[in-house]
Parts: C-alpha cells; structure tokens; sequence
C-alpha cells in the first residue's frame, strides 16, 4: 500500500472511531429522563450513581499509559471496545430489570472502557498528523462532536418511537462494536508497535527498539512532545506545536553523531534538558507547584464543568422546565453539541487570528451568556437561543487550556496531567452537586451555578498566553 493511502486511511479511520466514540456515549446520555424513570430514582441519586462512571474513567486514566506501552494500542483497543460492549450491555441490563447495581456496574466498567479508548485513539491521530505535517488533530475531536450530535438524534428518534432504553442500548452498542471492529487495524497502521514491528531485526523485539529510541535525546524529546500532545481526547490543538517541537529535537539528535561541531554540542546541550531515569515523577509533582499551571487548571474545571453539566443535565432540564416530552430534551442536547462542532472546526482559524486569551474571553462571555438565557427565560426558543451561546461558548475553552498546558514540549506531560485533574475533579463533583440542586429548585435552575465558573474562567483567561520562548524548557533554534 502507497504511503499517501495508508495515510488517508489512517486518517479517515480515525475519523470513523472519534464520531463512533461520541455517537455511543451520547446516545443514551440524552435518555436519563427514561434511564431515572427505569431506575425509579430521583435526579439527586441518578447523580450520585452517575459517579460511578467517572470513578471507572479516573481509575483507568492512571494505568492506561502503561497498558498501551506494553500491549500496544492496537490491541488496547481492541479490549477497550470488548470492555465497552460488556459495559452497556449490563447498563441496558440494569435499566430493563430497574437494578441499579447492574446499572452501577456497567456505568463503572463504561468509564474504564472510555479511559482505555481515550488515550490510543489520541495517540494515532498525532502520529498521522506527523504524517500528514499539519495541525489535523482538531478535526478529529470535531468528528467526535459531530458523533455526540448524531448520536443526540439517535437518542431523540428511539425515544419519539417509544422504544425503551434498553433496546435502544442494545441496538447501538452492538452496532457500534462492529464498526469499531472494522475500523481499528487501518486507523493503527502508524502506531509504534506496528512500525517496530515491520522493521526489527532477527532477536530484536519491538520493545527494545522504543527503549532504545527512548534513550537518544531525539527518542525522548520526541516521546515526551507527543505524550503531551496527546492527553485529552476532545482537545488537539496542541498537537501541531508538539510535533514540531519534537521533530526538530530528533533532527538534532540525528545529525549531532556526524557532524561533530556545533550540531553535537547543540544535541548534548538538548540532550542535558531531558528528563532523567528515575525524574519522572520528581517532575510530575513540581506541576503542582507553578501558580501558572493550577490556574489554567482552573480554567479548564470550569471548561469541563460547562461541558459536563450540559451532557448530563440538559435534557432533563429542558423536560422537567418546560414541560416537553424526552425527545425534544435530547434535540437541545444536539443543538448544544451542534453549536460546538461548528466552532471546534472553525476554532484553528479564530485563535491564529485573535489569540487564546481573547478568544478564551469571547467564549466565557458567550457561555455566560447563553446560561443566563437557558436558566431564566420565559419561553422556550429564547432558551434554545441560549443553548446556541452556551455551545459556542464551550467549544473552544478546553483545547485552549490543554494548549497551553503544553507550550513547553518537555513538561507538557506533566503540565497537562495536573490541568486534567482538574477535570476529573469536576466530573466527580458536578453530578451529584447538580443533582440535589434539580430536585430542590429544578434543573434549569441548577445549571445557572455554571455562570460562576465562566466568571472565573474569564478572569483567568490571561494566563493562558503562549509563554515567551526563553522561558521553555526546550527551544529549539531554526537554522
């Protein structure tokens, strides 16, 4: 197979596996209306039970790096879709026989599954964006909002159809199984294992030669840039800076061997920057320690709780406020998810043109705004206005915040697990939080708290200007 093939197969396969991961995900999040009423719960404790599935993602989170290391991502994923199978099917079990252990178990095993699908599918797209050599990474989280859309509309047809959940959950994961299925070896053809694997020597294993890549300062520049390209699963717009970062330590480290003049002595001065053995972790809690990263940290919890609070509460506010039936609350879901592709597409252009801090203000506003409306207006195309600002107004915060994080190559990784907790912390709080909220005031009501998070994120927002590149740790000089 020609290279430019393989790319574009890579590429679209890609595609295929971020609008799978939105569609399945979706799809039966806008149906909690029915997943309550099967459960026979109230929202407070529909709340409490979706923590379970963001406990499962935070438990994987901390070993999936070490699992793709040491079975590869094709594989990973493979076992992540299997997991993810297992997982809904016990969800529709529990909503059928109104469990809620089952319903907790598969909730639990959802968010393991998630996490292990999270971090592969991330790191074959920044592997053909290399091949590609343009920022690409974007469009493939824009293919996961234009899933969640799709599997928005999914949710609202099953539900005007009066087919319960549990069917509805059947029919998805199964079919989505299968796509996955189909799609993972094309969308892997970059990963390292494969690449290793084609080209190694007779009593040379693939794990040896990423060892020994891992050694060079070359291997370990370009291995720490893509780590921190790669983190989040709905964010990319780091990707492009990273790669570039990387793929000019590793030219560095390519010719410094045969030059033996300024080039060598440049890689060993890049060679010394490099993490040491055992450094990893000294580096990782040092994070904790830059008033600069907890803030952008704070700016992405309020990122995440916007987003979050609207996957899991939308609906449900739209059909307890305004009194209309579940597909409807599942169409203004979809509206919200519509909003975000559209500016998550045009983002790249928005930030090169204006800069992250005032477009990180424009999106505060604009989410600020749009809450206000949903929470306080009379009628209901007023709110669905605000749901269009709300969305717009989400799109763009997060990949600014993990960008940030990751201006500088080298401690990107540990830079961008610092923010990300903060978004742990917000899926595991807001659930609960928002529930007990929507029973005593409503939910519309509920979700106005949110507006206190885009105050913070606005007045945040200049801390998210590109750092000077003196004060990076790695930066590389063009010849």
């Amino acid at each position: 197979m020609s290279g430019n093939l393989a790319v574009g197969r890579a590429r679209w396969s890609l595609m295929a596996l971020f609008a799978l991961f939105g569609i399945v995900g979706t799809s039966w999040m806008t149906r909690l209306p029915s997943i309550r009423d099967a459960l026979g719960v109230s929202s407070a404790q529909l709340g409490l039970i979706l923590i379970v599935g963001a406990v499962g993602a935070l438990f994987a989170v901390v070993s999936t790096g070490a699992i793709v290391s040491r079975f590869g991502s094709r594989s990973t994923l493979v076992a992540a879709t299997a997991l993810n199978l297992v997982a809904l099917l016990l969800v529709a079990w529990g909503t059928a026989a109104g469990s809620v252990g089952i319903f907790a178990a598969g909730a639990f095993l959802n968010g393991v599954s998630g996490a292990l699908m999270n971090v592969p599918i991330n790191l074959n797209g920044a592997l053909v964006e290399q091949q590609v050599g343009r920022a690409i990474l974007p469009h493939f989280h824009a293919a996961f909002s234009i899933g969640a859309g799709a599997g928005a509309l999914v949710g609202a047809a099953f539900s005007a159809a009066h087919i319960h959940i549990s069917v509805q959950l059947v029919i998805v994961t199964v079919a989505v199984a299968v796509a996955r299925a189909l799609t993972i070896g094309p969308a892997t053809v970059f990963a390292p294992e494969r690449r290793a694997g084609a080209t190694t020597t007779p009593g040379v294993s693939p794990a040896d030669l990423e060892h020994d890549l891992a050694e060079s300062p070359a291997g370990s520049a370009t291995e720490q840039a893509v780590s921190g390209a790669v983190v989040d699963a709905a964010d990319g717009s780091a990707g492009a800076e990273a790669s570039r970062a990387a793929t000019e330590a590793a030219s560095a480290g390519a010719t410094g061997g045969s030059d033996g003049g300024s080039t060598a002595r440049g890689a060993r001065d890049t060679a010394q920057k490099l993490p040491r053995r055992g450094a990893g972790m000294r580096s990782a809690l040092s994070a904790w320690r830059e008033p600069r990263t907890i803030l952008i940290g704070l700016v992405l919890l309020a990122s995440s709780l916007s987003e979050g609070s609207a996957g899991n509460w939308l609906s449900i506010a739209m059909v307890d406020g305004f009194e209309v039936r579940e597909a409807v609350g599942a169409m203004a879901y979809g509206t919200f998810v519509g909003a975000m592709t559209v500016f998550r597409f045009a983002g790249t252009g928005l930030i090169d043109r204006f800069g992250r801090v005032t477009v990180l203000r424009a999106s505060s506003v604009s989410a600020l705004v749009g809450l206000l409306l949903f929470g306080l207006a009379p009628q209901i195309w007023l709110a669905w206005c605000g749901i269009v600002l709300w969305g717009c107004g989400a799109a763009l915060a997060n990949p600014i915040a993990i960008a940030a994080a990751s201006d500088d190559p080298l401690r990107s990784p540990a830079r961008v697990s610092v923010v990300t907790s903060f978004s742990s912390f917000a899926q595991l709080t807001a659930p609960p939080v928002l529930g007990l909220l929507a029973d005593e005031i409503g939910g519309r009501y509920a979700l106005l708290t949110i507006c206190a998070a885009m105050v913070l994120s606005l007045a945040l927002a200049g801390q998210v200007k590109p750092l000077p590149r003196e004060a990076r740790t790695l930066a590389p000089e063009r010849a």
